[in-house]
């Protein structure tokens, strides 16, 4: 099969699209023909390496995937062959405590398809658990489904689960041209919040107006902390839905409203984040930390999808030869919502 792999950790230019050895699936596993894989931040990171981690090479990235099963090992009793699917990317014992009460994201041995050890859907076929299977209702196109997983997955678990948005809140999205960025800002309006877009350019607020949002800020050129408090009244923010981290801690928790909350998943802008306690205790606010979600959760999604209450959203396509384009396109930021490869 053809695939996308790199042999050693670099820039974009380790990035093969050459022939690497057709997968077999196990007797719990299905084996898919993939129609579609969309780009996470994930991918850059594990191409250019990171520190303390050990990936083996070479390595097939892509965690976000939508396939056609042409193959189930023996054990697989609810996945046929020619179904259409999307992938839930995370992978767990199915065993522990965390996994029977439903959290499976908390698994101690929780692992990403596509992720640090095995390997993912950058390319034409790939095996998944059958467990991590969710059928696609026929709304939803390939390219769509492929979309769908890690951005919605993780949006859920920040805004719903963690930061139990609730109708007229004010949520805060930062990075609202982004793929987690343009789901959260359909979630929370889903739940009846007034939702404040932050992004760096004019057509990214326009968009994710179009999205859904109410306000808007742009980062480059308003000072985030006045504008939260000139749309908030200055009471701030209910909710800040955060996954830039750096320096934007510190406008962003003095302007939380009184029991507001700031969830975070990521720290593209720096893993360090200043906090000054005294708001946190004096204003009774609470920081979570959010790592994905659960398959529960994505079955949820998938039917808000299906009823037309969610949608995908895709910045554009390209062939799967051209993944280097891509992270190319996730590293300017050049994006709204996902690049999806077809292979």
């Amino acid at each position: 099969m053809k695939a996308v792999r790199f042999h050693e950790h670099g820039g974009r230019e380790v990035l093969r699209y050459e022939d690497a050895p057709d997968p077999t699936p196990r007797p719990t596993e299905v084996l898919l023909r993939v129609k579609a894989v969309a780009l996470n931040h994930l991918d850059v990171w594990l191409r250019k390496g990171l520190p303390g981690m050990t990936i083996p090479l070479p390595k097939i990235g892509g965690c976000d995937i939508a396939g056609e099963a042409v193959a189930v090992g023996p054990l697989c009793a609810r996945i046929t062959v020619g179904q259409r699917v999307l992938v839930s990317p995370g992978v767990s014992c199915g065993q522990c405590a965390a996994c029977l009460r439903g959290e499976d994201n908390l698994c101690r041995g929780f692992q990403i398809v596509g992720g640090y050890t095995s390997d993912g859907g950058c390319a034409e076929r790939v095996c998944v658990p059958e467990v991590n299977c969710v059928p696609v209702p026929d709304s939803l196109d390939d390219r769509g489904a492929a979309a769908v997983p890690v951005a919605f997955v993780t949006a859920w678990n920040m805004l719903v689960r963690q930061a139990h948005v609730a109708a007229d809140e004010d949520v805060l999205v930062m990075g609202a041209g982004s793929g987690v960025g343009t789901a959260a800002v359909q979630i929370a309006k889903l739940f009846g919040a007034r939702v404040i877009a932050v992004a760096g350019t004019e057509e990214k607020l326009a968009k994710a107006r179009a999205l859904g949002a109410d306000e808007g800020i742009n980062s480059t050129r308003q000072d985030l902390g006045q504008e939260i408090r000139r749309l908030t009244g200055k009471r701030g923010a209910d909710v800040v839905f955060e996954h830039v981290g750096g320096a934007a801690w510190q406008k962003l928790i003095p302007n939380l409203a009184p029991g507001g909350r700031l969830v975070t998943c990521g720290a593209s802008a720096g893993y360090e984040g200043r906090v000054d306690i005294r708001y946190l205790f004096s204003k009774s606010i609470s920081i979570l930390g959010a790592f994905l979600g659960t398959k529960s959760d994505l079955l949820k999604i998938v039917g808000h999808l299906a009823c037309g209450r969610l949608r995908p959203v895709i910045d554009r396509t390209l062939p799967l030869a051209e993944c280097a384009e891509g992270h190319r396109l996730l590293e300017d930021r050049a994006v709204f919502g996902k690049v999806v490869l077809l292979p």
